[in-house]
């Protein structure tokens, strides 16, 4: 049984937490509770030497002074700071004014909103909520088709996941040892040609079932001429600004993506400042849900690196890494088995989980195979992207639930958002087609000769590019051996 357990201990160690996260289990404990019991059960067999986990501190040490990891609170708070403070009832108000007179205006109006949500925020609940909330009666009042209203709203709040500032795109540089500002560069023209496959997919609807998509009726349009002008200045030009303030300065070299996130976050308050709406009320629960969702992408962190040195000194890596060079095909036969690997575990985990779990056994991986880490992150990003429009899983399909009313049923929901994780699986073939669309603007990028902030990880780390000389897991089996 012993000898059984000391050759199959990587396959049982993933297997068992496999288990633990189909049962429900909390993701963060499932990983620490896993990679200390096989850590114990591999120094019980001989199989591991004790002084194993004297490299648990210097991990967890690494991860608390990581500053790329900084972002993640500075652009929550923007987010909510601004979400908060009426920005977006605003752009949609004044959006649907521009369109309205449009067919399937309000469609376009939401969905050109949410790519400023996502471009400002980076944070998908509150995109999928706020436009739920505002949009959605509007849509529904006017006669929209219920299925196509409830599709838009949840997609277009899913565009906070690849449009930068997105979190998942910090994690994924975090985890893969690339620049922020390479993988915010590589995802920024992906994200705009999705946004484009959402908006050309409501004028298809709309001309094919005219009535499923009408325009606002002139009694609905209630600015015009010189006061249009006016709102579209004090509404639309104050975010654009901000964009411009966080992304351009990381795109052009001026900030790191911490300190543009540190500036977008001052930006939002003095955009709240401006709208008379900053408050103590509005500043504590900013402050609540940042330090909640910091916390969170944390702790799975913390308990990934427990999962990830145990793993690796069982020779998990390596055993991943065989089980996935040995797939037909070469590097597309990897590209297909596992964007399809993700996308089926997206049914069950959120983009946190799928990035501290999965990305650091691919990537190694990835690397041997040539492919570019930044082009791997960003069609990793897209696909993670579908498990928030996954029926009947989705989180943005569960936000919308919760802020619908009775009129909109369920089945509508879920029903509205299959055409849009098709075209989010389009624009992955896509990309694996035309690398182009990734790489392209990553070399523009580099040529501005930005300072680029690279993922230092401690000896050790079970970031892709260590060399198992350094790493203490690998030594012990090497002395072993």
């Amino acid at each position: 049984m012993s000898a059984f357990l000391i050759a199959n201990m990587a396959p049982i160690m993933f297997a068992s937490l496999i288990l633990f996260l189909v049962v429900g289990y909390p993701v963060a404990f499932a990983l620490g509770a896993n990679g200390l019991f096989f850590a114990l059960v591999g120094i019980a067999l001989g199989l591991l030497e004790p002084a194993l986990f004297q490299a648990l501190p210097e991990r967890i040490f690494g991860i608390m002074f990581n500053e790329t990891l900084l972002a993640i609170p500075f652009f929550t708070f923007m987010g909510l700071i601004l979400e908060r403070s009426g920005m977006a009832e605003e752009l949609l108000d004044t959006i649907g004014q521009l369109f309205g007179s449009v067919r399937g205006g309000l469609a376009y109006a939401v969905i050109f909103v949410g790519a400023l949500l996502a471009a400002t925020t980076g944070v998908v609940a509150a995109s999928v909520i706020s436009m739920g909330l505002i949009s959605l009666p509007i849509m529904m009042r006017y006669g929209y088709d219920h299925k196509l209203a409830a599709g838009v709203i949840a997609a277009s709040g899913t565009l906070a996941q690849i449009i930068p500032p997105s979190l998942v795109l910090i994690v994924m540089a975090d985890q893969l040892g690339r620049s922020v500002g390479d993988m915010y560069a590589g995802a920024l023209v992906p994200g705009l040609v999705l946004t484009g496959l959402y908006a050309i997919y409501v004028f298809a609807y709309s001309m094919i079932k005219p009535g499923s998509a009408p325009p606002l009726p002139p009694e609905a349009r209630t600015l015009h001429g010189a006061a249009l002008g006016m709102r579209v200045l004090t509404s639309l030009v104050p975010p654009l600004v901000l964009i411009f303030l966080v992304l351009g300065t990381i795109f052009l070299g001026i900030a790191t993506p911490t300190e543009g996130g540190a500036m977008g976050a001052f930006g939002a308050l003095v955009l709240a400042l401006m709208r008379r709406r900053l408050s103590l009320s509005l500043l504590n629960q900013a402050m609540d849900k940042t330090a909640k969702l910091t916390c969170f992408a944390i702790f799975i962190l913390v308990g990934s690196t427990v999962f990830g040195l145990a793993f690796r000194a069982v020779n998990g890596d390596l055993w991943v890494e065989h089980l996935l060079l040995a797939l037909p095909g070469g590097v597309i036969g990897f590209l297909v088995v596992v964007n399809l690997l993700v996308f089926l575990l997206a049914f069950f985990l959120d983009f946190f989980e799928l990035a501290f779990i999965i990305v650091p056994l691919l990537a190694p991986v990835a690397e041997k195979l040539g492919i570019d880490l930044v082009w791997f992150g960003v069609i990793l990003a897209i696909n993670m992207q579908t498990s928030f429009m996954h029926p009947p899983f989705g989180f943005a399909l569960f936000y919308l639930r919760s802020v619908a009313s009775r009129d909109l049923r369920t089945a509508d929901i879920y029903r509205g958002a299959v055409p849009f994780v098709i075209m989010q699986l389009m624009m992955v073939g896509a990309v694996i087609l035309f690398p182009g669309l990734v790489t392209g603007n990553v070399e523009k990028h580099q040529k501005v000769d930005i300072e680029s902030i690279r993922i230092e990880a401690p000896a050790g780390d079970a970031y892709p590019g260590n060399s198992s000389s350094d790493d203490p897991a690998r030594m012990f089996n090497d002395d072993r051996r």
